[in-house]
Parts: structure tokens; sequence; C-alpha cells
């Protein structure tokens, strides 16, 4: 069995930072979306992994390489535009050939990984298995309605939702899926969708399994949706230097390998080699990447810092900075942002008392 993560598109509702980098890079809890694909495929077993990658080609092969860190082989297959879905699968047939293969989409998060989907599907007489989990706004997603345990019809984005069953970003196919993606028309928005390739599959009476997701599922496209990810990726740090489980692996342990002067540690807190911290408060979970500088200042809780961050004299929680940034001296608490890399906040004469920020890389502000 083989692995097809998308990695193409735009992040256009992530810009500005995706004007200067991948959606798919974008760190939550220091680790790119995009890695914790690739671990969860691998986990399942999955060695042979293509990606498919669009314009930020360059940054997603400079960042994963040949897949050797993980013991993974990696194949680049370039999508000329983002013509949707089942497009990408067409794309990708000369890697994927005929065998069965996990389509992931790379700016989605699963809790536990894809193990038992995967399990499920080797071990059925099933053409597909599309993974489903319930939502509150249905219309945004692909729905599956169900008939006595069979998926019976998909629709993409529906003004009027049947099911509130939204498509998760992963799927198995097997073969079948090229003759169906083939067979079938581009959408009102100009694309192939993979909804309509898996409809043809029910129409000509070939199996379509649904498996409903047990945990915690995010397509981390949109910045609440990354914060709620950080978030709740955070909430594997266990509050004793133990580590919480999310699924059958955790995704982070508590640690303390940085220097710690005249502070306080409450909760669950990873601080990476070569980070100072001086006189500060941090609340966990909190994750402190490597070579940060903290002084005189309030970390809350489910916020990531990555490497190279400089904070003195503010206040910040559940939110991401990423690396080279700094905050200086604010006089009020930032909260619910994504701050880019090399970034500096810093404070000026007035004072508000709350900020929300969404900062492009090597953007300047200055708070009045």
């Amino acid at each position: 069995m083989k692995g097809l993560i998308l990695s193409g598109g735009k992040g256009t509702r992530l810009r500005p930072l995706t004007h200067t980098g991948a959606k798919q890079l974008i760190p939550v809890a220091n680790k790119p979306v995009l890695f914790y694909a690739i671990e969860a495929l691998m986990e399942a077993g999955i060695r042979d992994i293509g990606i498919i990658v669009g314009d930020t080609a360059r940054e997603i092969r400079t960042a994963v390489g040949d897949g050797s860190r993980w013991g993974a082989s990696i194949t680049y297959i370039q999508q000329d535009a983002p013509l949707g879905l089942a497009h990408a699968v067409l794309t990708a047939e000369p890697f994927l050939k005929e065998e069965p293969f996990v389509m992931y989409l790379g700016d989605n998060l699963i809790k536990g990984g894809v193990t038992d989907f995967v399990r499920k599907f080797q071990e059925s007489q099933t053409n597909a298995l599309i993974l489903l989990t319930p939502v509150k706004n249905p219309q945004d997603f692909g729905v599956a309605c169900l008939v006595d345990g069979r998926v019976v019809q998909l629709v993409e984005k529906p003004k009027e939702p049947k099911s509130d069953l939204a498509l998760v970003g992963v799927y198995l196919f097997d073969r079948h899926i090229f003759e169906a993606a083939r067979a079938i028309a581009p959408s009102w928005r100009g694309e192939l969708e993979i909804t309509d390739a898996i409809q043809n599959l029910i129409e000509r009476h070939f199996v379509v399994q649904p498996h409903l997701v047990s945990g915690w599922w995010k397509d981390t496209g949109k910045l609440e949706d990354i914060l709620e990810a950080n978030r709740m990726v955070l909430e594997s740090l266990g509050a004793d230097g133990a580590t919480r489980e999310s699924g059958r692996h955790p995704f982070l342990a508590a640690a303390m390998e940085g220097e710690i002067w005249d502070s306080r540690i409450e909760g669950p807190v990873r601080i990476e080699k070569g980070t100072r911290i001086e006189r500060c408060v941090i609340r966990g979970p909190v994750i402190i990447g490597e070579e940060s500088r903290l002084t005189d200042s309030y970390v809350g809780p489910f916020t990531s810092i990555h490497n190279r961050v400089t904070i003195t004299k503010s206040e910040i929680e559940h939110s991401i900075v990423l690396e080279g940034s700094s905050i200086l001296e604010i006089g009020a608490r930032i909260e619910d942002s994504l701050i880019g890399k090399d970034v500096t906040v810093r404070r000026s004469d007035d004072k508000p008392k709350a900020y929300k920020l969404m900062l492009g890389d090597h953007s300047q502000v200055g708070i009045i």
C-alpha cells in the first residue's frame, strides 16, 4: 500500500502568511502540519509516500527532503494547477499504479492517526473507505448520507445538507478510483471533485464504506482552526512530565532542557535546549522551542513559541509565534494570535488592553 499526501493549494484563507510559505508547513506545537501526516502514514506501516506539490514545491521539498528522517521514501508529484482532489489522484496515477493507497490532505490533523483506518480497509472487501465525522457546519464540507451503515450519496458543500457527516481529509482507495475520476466532469468550481468520483463508484455498485472518527479532527485551513489544533495537540502534554496519550502515540512529551531562572512553571511545559527563561510565569500546556529568550513575561496555556523567539515584558496566551520573532514590552496581553516568522511586535506610546494579530513573515508592527 502507498500513501498520497496532498500539499498543493494556495492557502488563501491564511494570507498573508501563505504569501511567503506553504500552509502545510505552518507549525502546530512547533511541528509543521505536514509532518503529522507523514508520521501518521509511517505509523500505519506505509513507507512509500507521494506528495502532490504546486506553487510551493521548492519549500515543501526543502522541509521534507527524501523522507529518510522518518525512514520513508518520498516522491514529489507536480500538479500544474489546483484542479480538485480527483485531479490530484489522476496526476499521481503513474506513481500509485494499481496499488491501493491512502490519500491524506496535508493540512489535516487526526487524533490517533490512520492505523485503524488502514487495517479496516485491508481486512475488508471494499473499494473505497471514507473517514467521516459530525460537524456543525456541513454546508462547508463534502457530506455523506448513510442508509443502514452504507454510503449511498455524497454531495460537495451542499446548500441544504441531508446529513451532518462531513468527509475528513483521509480516504482509502483501490485502483477503481482512477476510472471513476476520469468519468466525472468538473464541478461548478471548475474542479474534479473527489466526492463526485466516489459517487461514481457508488452508482456503479462498487463497495464504499464509512469509518467514523472516534477522536478529534481538524482541517487547519483557517486561523481559528490552527489555534484549535494547537490547543488539542498541546493537551497531550502530561502535567506530571508523563505524556497523555493521543491515540496510539503521544504527540509530545513534557521536558525541561533550557535554563530557568527565578521563574514559575505551572502545568505541562516543554522547553527546548538553548532557551533561557528569566523572571517569567509559564502556565502550561506550553511548548517553547530552541534558543529563545523570555524575560519578565507571562506565557499562558495553549501557546507554542518556536525557535529563536524573544519575548520581553509581555504577556501572551492561546497563540502561535513562529521562529525569529520578537514581542517586546507589550502593555497588554496578546491572545488568539498567529505571528509569522521574523516579526517584531513592540510597544508604542498608547496601550490598548488586548490585541488580535495575524501577521505575515518579515512584518514589523508598532502597536499604538
